[in-house]
């Protein structure tokens, strides 16, 4: 019987502290939007996307390198940036060849939390690219720790879900011993045939805030497979593709 590598969901970055991160190849999962929108900007040729934690951070980089400056706080584009978190703002003919600075309220901070522990490697999941994803960690044949963005440290349904899906594809090639990644996959199951509508039965918050935006169509995009199918790794303080 071969030694599989162990699979692990931090449900929350409150519990990432947890699992041995100094050991694993890290997903960070933010659906709503900054995952999704990191790998479809990728997708359309932006040369790099350079995740960073706070406003201020993000104009300064983006002053230096000529960058397109883009975070939200709460759903709103922050004061000082020139655009937002969603993925149709970032067509081929407009990103194409430029690199965007991205903060965010719980995705990039997820990000530096498994970089200040040392994290093997990080790549960034998201439904556009779940395919990406999925390959590489059976291609890599490493311990992985599936990081949930979560809201404000609070458990999300949307990133919950993701981390079941890539489950449910990966699962005979990984020892899962984890009942956070058991709970995922269950409720990815139940979910599979129509999220958006599984999002609204059940209610989820980050459903709601978005729908009062007047978002769905971003939802739709984000919970939808391979719609941006390439692996953005972090490497030297940029997400670049794989």
């Amino acid at each position: 019987m071969e030694n599989k590598p162990t699979l692990h969901t931090s449900l929350s970055p409150t519990l990432l502290h947890l699992y041995d991160v100094s050991n694993s190849i890290v997903v960070i999962i933010d659906v709503l939007r900054a995952t999704s929108t990191i790998t479809t900007a990728l997708y359309n040729g932006a040369r790099s996307v350079i995740p960073v934690d706070s406003v201020a951070r993000c104009i300064e980089i983006g002053r230096q390198i000529e960058g397109v400056t883009a975070g939200e706080r709460d759903g709103k584009i922050a004061d000082g940036l020139e655009y937002g978190n969603s993925p149709f703002e970032y067509p081929r003919e407009f990103i194409e060849g430029r690199t965007l600075v991205l903060t965010t309220t719980n995705g990039t901070r997820l990000l530096h939390m498994a970089l200040d522990k040392g994290a093997k490697e990080i790549i960034t999941g998201s439904f556009p690219n779940l395919s990406a994803v999925c390959d590489h960690l059976i291609e890599m044949k490493q311990n992985v720790i599936l990081g949930c963005a979560a809201w404000k440290d609070r458990v999300n349904m949307e990133d919950t879900l993701f981390a079941g899906a890539v489950i449910s594809k990966v699962r005979k090639h990984f020892a899962i011993n984890c009942d956070s990644s058991h709970l995922a996959e269950t409720m990815y199951e139940k979910g599979k045939k129509d999220l958006f509508d599984f999002l609204k039965k059940h209610d989820a918050s980050h459903y709601h805030r978005l729908m009062g935006f007047g978002l769905e169509k971003d939802i739709r995009y984000c919970l939808a497979s391979d719609g941006a199918n390439v692996l953005p790794l972090y490497k030297e303080g940029k997400l670049v593709v794989k």
